[in-house]
């Protein structure tokens, strides 16, 4: 099945500090994909999965709703997801996940925060293959042999499908694959409570750093986490 992959969600990234930010970042979503699908959820399974991992984040039911109603309406936001690619401290680097209705607005602030520990964002592809876009869930059960020959038999080639000493079930597979991956799953287990369920952008290789890079790798991490447009930041730092 490839590299094994251990699910990292406090090492690689945040889901923003702040709660305000994270219900903004969860509207914007909302908003966008249901916009670009369906806002009914039942009709788009994409939004419902989204849904119910905002209800899972503590999301206020008003919030959801309103993101919901504006996209059955005529709203005129224009949200992009773009995703920056950097080169930080050391040999550190970052793939930067963001959610803009400015663009112009959204890649000056993230430059300027690689700008101010002198180093730089870098052009498309200069970070991203030494990366891979994944799909990572995580539940308990005790299925693991029936996920996996599910996940076989639906054309899914898992890049891990492994229990850990936690009782919890890692499965990760190509984020093209994600909501086929959960309709198996979901299918074998109708009421699975998934405690990680994130698509990201996880480094092949990771590094450490010590001294002064370390530092500096902190501060420009916190400097991107405080963007309000950075929904979430990838790196391939190890923070044990």
């Amino acid at each position: 099945m490839g590299r094994a992959y251990a699910v990292r969600e406090a090492k690689i990234k945040k889901t923003g500090a702040a709660k305000g930010k994270l219900y903004t970042n969860f509207a914007k979503e909302i908003y966008l994909v249901a916009k670009n699908g369906s806002p009914e959820i039942e009709a788009n399974s994409a939004l419902k999965h989204l849904v119910e991992k905002a209800k899972k984040m503590q999301v206020p039911a008003d919030i959801i709703n309103r993101a919901l109603e504006k996209a059955k309406g005529a709203g005129k936001d224009e949200y992009e997801q773009i995703i920056y690619e950097g080169f930080g401290p050391g040999a550190s680097t970052f793939m930067i996940k963001t959610l803009t209705d400015n663009v112009n607005r959204t890649v000056g602030e993230v430059r300027a925060a690689f700008n101010k520990v002198h180093k730089s964002l870098g052009v498309s592809n200069s970070v991203s293959y030494n990366y891979d876009n994944l799909a990572v869930m995580s539940f308990k059960t005790d299925k693991e042999e029936d996920i996996l020959m599910g996940l076989l038999d639906a054309s899914i080639e898992p890049v891990e499908c492994e229990t850990d000493e936690d009782g919890l079930l890692n499965v990760s597979v190509s984020y093209v694959d994600n909501v086929k991956a959960k309709e198996v799953i979901e299918s074998i287990i109708p009421d699975v409570d998934y405690e990680v369920d994130e698509n990201g952008w996880y480094a092949k290789d990771m590094i450490t750093l010590e001294g002064e890079d370390l530092e500096l790798f902190n501060k420009l991490y916190d400097m991107l986490d405080e963007i309000d447009d950075v929904t979430d930041i990838y790196h391939n730092v190890n923070l044990d």
